[in-house]
């Protein structure tokens, strides 16, 4: 599979902001959608924001709608996670992911995670 390589975490205090990047290596992901998933210690990973291919239509989990934003820049192969107004329950690895299989929202939110190819994760702590 291409390695998914997300970059852009980090230690940030309560209210302040991160931007997360998602770059393939290897090949495009232009015609794909693509996510971002979370798993914080000790519970599943879950859900956080997906994207389709041409980047017109996102979806968000409820606890992140409207502090997250979800973006794509297909001539860069690039998908951001914009991360505003941050809590310390936001404290997490992010994972990147790209559908292996469609170009929908409902091809990142309701795949099987071996439908999708993930990246390695970049920790995000949001702390004081």
């Amino acid at each position: 599979q291409v390695q998914l390589v997300e970059s852009g975490g980090g230690l940030v205090q309560p209210g302040g902001s991160l931007r997360l990047s998602c770059a393939p290596s290897g090949r495009t992901f232009s015609t794909n959608a693509m996510g971002w998933f979370r798993q914080a210690p000790g519970k599943e990973r879950e859900f956080v924001a997906a994207i389709n291919w041409s980047g017109h239509s996102t979806y968000y989990t409820d606890s992140v709608q409207g502090r997250f934003t979800i973006s794509r820049d297909n001539a860069k192969n690039t998908v951001y996670l914009d991360m505003d107004r941050l809590r310390p329950e936001d404290t997490a690895v992010y994972y990147c992911a790209a559908s292996l299989t469609g170009q929908g929202i409902g091809d990142i939110v309701q795949a099987p995670p071996l439908n999708l190819n993930w990246g390695q994760g970049t920790q995000v702590t949001v702390s004081s």
